[in-house]
């Protein structure tokens, strides 16, 4: 046996041997002398080799022949269509489109003609296929023309396949998924120029639910979806697939898929960190009430696109964060006293050495309506039992404004002595006589109770201390159990604790002393 024989002995392949020693044979010549037959064959076999897919996500286009295995997770309807070719006296041509999975991905597999009817007739969700084929960029991404497919029932491949997902349950590689969610956020609509020329449409959802969340990414015909929804719907995606961007998956629509509003109740709660236990460096969701906002500013970006940001400052009962707000996100509508909760943000190393959160295109922005936000810290802390909350806690009975349904709870925290304590402007009741009434303006709020009433005319003087969270005009002062508004032409720094002393109309202080 001659060294192109035994090469190829070694070598699992589908080529036919003469077909080998003619590629052995034409790169001899090629290197003009410099390889013998034996190192000929070798460098034929390492290339060969190199189009053996370990596993799906090692397909790439380009690949001249790729065999893989994988798990069929949807099989699409044949198609016919007229072939190209008037000198092809053949029938019409067939087409079915396959999912096939591993644990690494999925791909979309072209059978044709006799494997297309074979497919539809033989192929079941679920079965596990060695496929070869040629890698493309198709019109909806990677996928594999196939000249050859084979089932293999005894190779076990490890992908789930469900009839409806939540959000724990994707994996990469998951196709035809049914998810039921409620929209966290919607974003607006993208186009994007093709390698053809021609453009494409994408648009994003963020849904929820009591698993977690997930990034939904629609294309073209279905990016205007993502016009039709709005924060707190439920919604439910058809025949999604998985994959996966910057290390985490996404759930993608693409002309196949669909969503529609639907009629269920879905629970959403994120984990939020305590802003004094944020790191530099990791991401986390953060909740708290706006106590400092600034105006929108607009940057040039190096490839001359202009971009966006917008700063606020929230604060919880540990402590208060600048939140940088790009995008699309410094679009969102923040005022002096909201409640909010920023998912996905980044923690990083801000001016003046403070902590800065990065609210970036996967992070999601939810103003809470009703004034109240649900508590599902990591550290656990909650309160001390008494029914009474410091400022910002979150009772677990409360929902969570853009993420609930609208439903449950009143926006309102009772204390034992008909008060309620919340942060910056938030809604404050009593639990003796439920007749307890809260306004709030731009920067503070005034409290009212039929147990409590306190009638101060507005000549008598009151004093309050607190810390200076704005120090713009109005100064806003907070103490931990409430936040005031002061009229004051006192220079006072961020920060800093004072006192003033004043007569009190419509829930600001004129202040006539500062100290």
């Amino acid at each position: 046996m001659g060294v192109i024989e035994d090469v190829y002995e070694d070598l699992e392949t589908d080529v036919e041997f003469d077909a080998f020693e003619a590629a052995v044979e034409d790169k001899v010549e090629q290197m003009g002398g410099l390889a013998d037959e034996e190192t000929a064959a070798m460098l034929i076999a390492h290339e060969l080799r190199d189009e053996e897919a370990e596993t799906i996500a090692d397909i790439e286009p380009g690949m001249d022949e790729v065999k893989f295995l994988g798990k069929v997770t949807s099989i699409g309807e044949i198609r016919t269509f007229d072939r190209d070719d008037e000198d092809d006296d053949r029938e019409e041509g067939r087409v079915c489109n396959v999912e096939i999975a591993d644990e690494s991905g999925s791909v979309r597999v072209a059978l044709w003609d006799e494997m297309a009817t074979g497919a539809a007739e033989k192929l079941e969700v679920g079965d596990v296929l060695r496929v070869m084929g040629r890698p493309k960029e198709g019109y909806n991404g990677l996928e594999v023309s196939a000249n050859k497919v084979e089932p293999d029932a005894d190779a076990a491949v490890d992908v789930q396949i469900l009839d409806t997902y939540r959000v724990e349950d994707l994996t990469l590689g998951a196709s035809d998924v049914t998810l039921v969610g409620k929209v966290l956020e919607a974003g607006g609509i993208r186009t994007f120029s093709r390698d053809d020329g021609s453009e494409g449409r994408v648009a994003n959802l963020t849904l929820g639910d009591e698993t977690g969340r997930v990034r939904v990414t629609m294309w073209d015909d279905r990016a205007d979806l993502a016009e039709e929804f709005d924060a707190g719907e439920v919604v439910e995606v058809v025949d999604g697939y998985v994959r996966e961007r910057d290390d985490a998956l996404e759930l993608h629509v693409g002309n196949r898929g669909s969503i529609e509003r639907v009629d269920e109740d879905v629970d959403y709660v994120p984990e939020t960190t305590p802003i004094a236990d944020l790191e530099i460096g990791t991401t986390v969701d953060i909740a708290g009430g706006v106590i400092e906002t600034d105006p929108k500013r607009t940057f040039d970006r190096d490839d001359g696109s202009e971009g966006q940001v917008r700063n606020v400052r929230i604060k919880d009962e540990t402590g208060e964060i600048r939140v940088a707000l790009w995008g699309e996100k410094a679009d969102a509508e923040i005022d002096l006293a909201d409640e909010v909760v920023v998912t996905d943000v980044e923690i990083t190393d801000g001016w003046q050495d403070d902590l800065e959160a990065s609210a970036n295109w996967r992070s999601t922005v939810s103003v809470i309506d009703d004034g109240s936000t649900t508590d599902r810290s990591r550290d656990g802390s909650r309160g001390d039992g008494d029914s009474t909350e410091a400022t910002g806690a979150r009772s677990e009975s409360e929902s969570l404004g853009a993420f609930a349904d609208g439903s449950s709870g009143t926006g309102t925290n009772g204390t034992d002595d008909g008060t309620a304590a919340g942060t910056g402007g938030a809604t404050r009741a009593q639990s003796d006589g439920g007749a307890a009434a809260a306004t709030a303006d731009a920067s503070g709020a005034t409290e009212a109770g039929d147990s409590r009433e306190v009638e101060e005319s507005a000549d008598d003087p009151v004093e309050f201390t607190g810390t200076v969270v704005q120090a713009g005009n109005p100064v806003v002062l907070d103490d931990g159990d409430r936040t005031k508004s002061v009229q004051t032409d006192e220079t006072v720094r961020l920060g800093e604790e004072v006192t003033v002393r004043g007569p009190e109309r419509d829930g600001r202080i004129d202040a006539e002393e500062v100290f």
